[in-house]
C-alpha cells in the first residue's frame, strides 16, 4: 500500500514514496527528461520502488504534479487555435481590456502582442442569449454548419466556442458542439459553459481558449503516463494529476478539464509546506519554492494557502481557483547577462536541465546562479549526495569572464549575481505581502526546492523576517504536497442580485444544483456519498464596484441569517483586505455575484510526526549514495566565500541526516544532504526542532 508523489520539475523530478502500512515515507530525486518528461517520471518510480524494496504490485496511487501547460503557455507554444463566438462580437479578443504593461509610461510606445487566436481564426454564429438565459434571437444551425465545415477546411482541429451569456444558459453551446461532432469530428472542443460558468465575456474566452490550446499536449502526455504505468504494472494504477486549487483529479478527468492544471507544481509545493509549518507551530507563513527555472512564492494563513481566481499563465489571464503564486525567473539555472548599457542582468532566461549550467558539463555557455554558488563554495562540487558531479572549472572560467567585462573580481561577480537573484526574489515576497496590505515582517519564511534555501539569510536581512523554516528533504516538499491533498472540484454559477432583493429559495437552488454536479464528479472517483464534503463560497462586492471578495457560506440549511451572516463577513474581509468597510453606510449596498461549491474527495494523509517517532528514508542516505554519517564534534570544512571582501573561510560542514533535535550552530556554517544545501551566513544561528526542521534567525550573540 504504498501512495507515490512525483513533481515534475525543470532540472529534476521529485519523488515521495508515503507506505500506509507504517507511516514511512521515502524520498529521492532523477534528473528531468525535457525531451520525454514521462522517462523521468518513470525513471523516479523505479528508483524509490527500489529504495523500499517494493514492486508496482505495492503501488496504490500515484499523484503527479504537472508543468506541461504552464511550460506551453509561458512558451508562448499555442497550435492552430479556432475561436467561435456571437456574429458581432468577433473582435473581443483584439479589444480584451485595453490594457498595456506597467512599465508603458517609461517606454516611447508599446505593440500590442499576439492574440491567442488571430482575427482571421474568429468566426461568428447567429443567436442571441439575455443574462437570464432567455433566448432573444435563435441559434442559427445553418450558419453553424458551414463556420464547422470552414474549419475542418482549414485544418483547426482545436475551437474554443464563447458565446454571450452561456453562463447563465448552455443551450446554444451545446448545439454547437453536437453540430460541430457532425462536421468536424476530429476537432478537440471547449465550451465556456463547461470551463467557466460566470460572466466576463473576455475572461471566460480567454479561459476557455487556454483550456482548449493546452487540451491536445496535456491528454497525450497524461495518456502516455498512464499507459507506461499499466504496462510497468500490468494492471490499472489509480493515477491523480494536482490541480491549481489545491487539489488532485483522477487522469481519466483531468484531461478534459485541462485549464486546472496550468499551476500544478507550484501548487503542490505551497501546500506541503502550509502543512509542514503548521504542524511546527507557525500560523503566518511564506513559502518560497525554489527550482532550475524559477522561484514560486505565496501566503499561507492558519494554515491554509491564499486563493484566487484572478490569476493568468504567462499573458493569458485564467479565472480558474487557484493557489495565488507569484513566480519570479530566479532558479538555480537562470543565467546571468549584460544589458546593452553594460548592466549585470539575472534570468528570466534559464538554462534549464539541458544543457544547463557550465558546471553541468553538458554543453551549457552562459553562466548560472548555480555556476555563482559554486564558484563561492556556498554548494559542494556535487549534486544528489554525489550522484552528480560538478565542473568546478567551468564555473569559475564563465564567471571570471563574465567578470572581466564587469571589471571586478570573480568572487564580487558571483557575489552580485546572487545579490540580484535575492532581491528578485525578495520583491515577489513583497508582491504577495506588501502590495496586499500584509506585514512582510510578520512572517516566517518556509524555503524548499532545491535551490529555494540558498537564499535565506540574505532574504532575512532584505525582508526583516523574523525566521526562516527549512524542512527535512526541502528538495521533496512539493512531491510530498501531492500526498496531503484531497480530490477536489470547483464549481461556479454567476448570480447577481442586491443582498435585499436575494431570494433564499433562489440561491439555496443554486447551491444545491452546484452541490448535485460535485457529488456526481466525486462519485466518479470511487468515493462513497457518506465521504463527500462541500465547501460553499460567494463572491460579494459593494454595489458598483469591478471586483468581488470570495466569502465562506455557513454550512446546513440557507435562511435569511445565514445570508445577513455573509454580509457581514465581507465586511470583515473587505476591511481586512482594503483597511476599510461601509458597515452601517445605508446607500451602500451589498452585491451577491458567484456562488461557489467545491467538492471534496478526503484521503489519508501522511502525518508528520516528531524525530522520535519518525521512520524516515531519504534516497540520499549512506545505502544511496550520499555521505555516511560522519563525527560532527570535528566536522570537515570548506572554502567559502560570504563577503567578496573578506574572502574564503574555511567553514565546517554538516551533513544533515546527523543532527539530533535540540541540535544549535552559530554561522558559518554549511549543512548538506542528499536534495540541498543550506549556507549559513556569519551572524546567522539554526537550531533543529523536534520535526527536523532547521529554523534560522539572526544570532542573538
Amino acid at each position: 500500500m504504498i501512495r507515490i508523489g512525483i513533481d515534475t520539475g525543470g532540472t529534476f523530478t521529485d519523488v515521495v514514496a508515503f507506505d500506509e502500512s507504517d507511516g514511512s515515507i521515502t524520498t529521492t530525486k532523477t534528473p528531468s527528461t525535457p525531451a520525454d518528461p514521462a522517462e523521468g517520471f518513470m525513471a523516479g518510480i523505479d528508483k524509490v520502488l527500489g529504495l523500499v524494496g517494493g514492486s508496482y504490485d505495492d503501488v496504490a496511487a500515484v499523484s503527479h504534479g504537472t508543468t506541461v501547460a504552464t511550460n506551453q503557455l509561458l512558451e508562448g507554444k499555442v497550435d492552430a487555435l479556432g475561436y467561435i463566438t456571437n456574429t458581432g462580437y468577433e473582435a473581443m479578443l483584439e479589444i480584451a481590456r485595453q490594457s498595456v504593461p506597467d512599465g508603458y509610461g517609461n517606454s516611447y510606445f508599446w505593440v500590442k502582442p499576439p492574440r491567442i487566436v488571430p482575427r482571421h481564426l474568429v468566426r461568428g454564429v447567429e443567436g442571441r442569449l439575455d443574462f437570464t438565459g432567455a433566448e432573444l434571437r435563435p441559434f442559427d444551425e445553418d450558419g453553424a454548419r458551414a463556420v464547422a465545415r470552414w474549419f475542418r477546411a482549414q485544418g483547426i482541429d482545436t475551437l474554443g466556442v464563447c458565446f454571450l451569456h452561456a453562463y447563465a444558459n448552455p443551450d446554444h453551446e451545446e448545439r454547437m458542439r453536437a453540430i460541430l461532432r457532425e462536421e468536424h469530428p476530429d476537432a478537440v472542443v471547449s465550451l465556456s459553459s463547461e470551463v467557466l460558468r460566470e460572466y466576463r465575456e473576455y475572461e471566460r474566452a480567454m479561459t476557455t481558449l487556454v483550456d482548449a490550446a493546452v487540451k491536445p499536449r496535456l491528454s497525450r502526455y497524461v495518456n502516455n503516463i498512464k499507459s507506461r504505468l499499466e504496462s510497468s504494472s500490468g494492471r490499472v494504477v489509480p493515477f491523480y494529476v494536482m490541480k491549481s486549487n489545491g487539489g488532485v483529479l483522477s487522469a481519466d478527468e483531468v484531461v478534459h478539464q485541462p485549464i486546472t492544471t496550468v499551476l500544478s507544481g507550484p501548487a503542490a509545493g505551497a501546500l506541503g509546506a502550509a502543512l509542514i509549518a503548521k504542524v511546527a507551530g507557525f500560523d503566518k507563513v511564506l513559502t518560497s519554492d525554489g527550482g532550475g527555472t524559477s522561484t514560486d512564492v505565496s501566503v499561507v494563513i492558519g494554515g491554509e494557502p491564499t486563493l484566487t481566481t484572478e490569476g493568468s499563465v504567462g499573458a493569458y489571464p485564467s479565472k480558474i481557483p487557484m493557489i495565488d503564486v507569484v513566480t519570479v525567473g530566479a532558479g538555480g539555472g537562470s543565467i546571468a547577462w549584460l544589458s546593452p548599457e553594460g548592466t549585470l542582468k539575472v534570468g528570466p532566461r534559464s538554462a534549464g536541465a539541458d544543457p544547463g549550467p557550465l558546471c553541468y558539463a553538458k554543453g551549457g555557455r552562459d553562466v548560472t546562479i548555480t555556476d555563482a554558488h559554486v564558484v563561492l563554495g556556498r554548494i559542494p562540487p556535487h549534486l544528489l549526495g554525489g550522484e552528480i558531479p560538478l565542473d568546478v572549472d567551468a564555473a569559475r572560467a564563465g564567471v571570471e569572464s563574465l567578470a572581466k567585462d564587469l571589471g571586478l573580481t570573480p568572487e564580487a561577480c558571483a557575489a552580485g549575481v546572487l545579490e540580484i537573484s535575492a532581491w528578485n526574489q525578495a520583491n515577489a515576497l513583497r508582491q504577495v505581502t506588501v502590495k496586499r496590505g500584509l506585514d512582510v515582517r510578520d512572517f516566517v519564511l518556509t524555503t524548499f526546492g532545491g535551490s529555494g534555501s540558498l537564499l535565506l539569510c540574505r532574504l532575512v536581512d532584505i525582508l526583516g523576517l523574523p525566521a526562516v523554516l527549512v524542512p527535512p528533504d526541502p528538495g521533496n516538499v512539493s512531491a510530498f504536497g501531492l500526498l496531503t491533498v484531497d480530490v477536489k472540484n470547483d464549481y461556479v454559477l454567476t448570480h447577481v442580485a442586491l443582498h435585499d432583493r436575494l431570494g433564499v429559495a433562489d440561491v439555496e437552488a443554486a447551491y444545491d444544483g452546484l452541490a448535485a454536479k460535485a457529488a456526481t464528479a466525486l462519485s466518479k472517483e470511487g468515493f462513497a456519498d457518506d465521504t463527500h464534503v462541500f465547501q460553499r463560497t460567494a463572491d460579494v462586492r459593494y454595489f458598483g464596484q469591478a471586483f468581488e471578495v470570495r466569502v465562506a457560506v455557513p454550512e446546513g440549511p440557507l435562511d435569511q441569517a445565514a445570508l445577513d451572516t455573509v454580509a457581514e463577513r465581507f465586511h470583515a474581509e473587505h476591511k481586512a483586505l482594503y483597511g476599510y468597510d461601509f458597515s452601517g453606510v445605508g446607500d451602500q449596498q451589498v452585491e451577491w455575484v458567484n456562488l461557489r461549491v467545491s467538492g471534496i474527495g478526503p484521503i489519508r494523509r501522511p502525518e508528520i510526526r516528531a524525530s522520535t517517532e519518525l521512520d524516515h528514508r531519504n534516497g540520499g542516505g549512506a545505502a544511496a549514495g550520499g555521505r555516511a554519517a560522519s563525527d560532527q564534534s570535528r566536522p570537515p570544512t570548506r572554502p567559502v566565500c560570504f563577503d567578496p571582501d573578506e574572502g574564503y573561510v574555511d567553514t565546517p560542514l554538516h551533513w544533515r541526516p546527523d543532527l539530533p533535535p535540540g541540535t544549535d550552530l552559530d554561522g558559518p556554517v554549511i549543512i548538506e544532504e542528499f536534495g540541498s544545501t543550506v549556507p549559513v551566513h556569519p551572524g546567522f544561528s539554526v537550531r533543529v526542532d523536534e520535526y527536523l526542521n532547521l529554523i534560522v534567525t539572526r544570532s542573538e550573540k
